[in-house]
């Protein structure tokens, strides 16, 4: 929780009379880092976006459903922790 008001703050403005203006919501920049580490999972492993997740150190976590070596092979999900950005 300490760790959100600190980032919320970062992202505002100060106004006069006590006003905080908002430069953009805190969730939209989480996930925009989120976003380009799950594109490089994506690219790395050829699979299909599952989930992601931002975690509390400056990584997120990926999610991925990498398709199977042949016809009959079974995708198998492979989640990897990345650093944001």
């Amino acid at each position: 929780m300490l760790a959100t008001l600190f980032l919320s703050a970062v992202a505002a403005t100060a106004m006069p009379a006590g006003q905080v203006e908002l430069k953009r919501p805190l969730m939209q920049m989480v996930q925009l880092d989120c976003g380009g580490a799950a594109q490089r999972v994506v690219a790395e492993t050829g699979g299909t976006l599952l989930s992601v997740s931002p975690g509390p150190d400056g990584t997120c976590s990926v999610t991925v459903l990498i398709p199977g070596n042949g016809s009959d092979d079974r995708p198998r999900r492979e989640t990897r922790t990345v650093p944001a950005g």
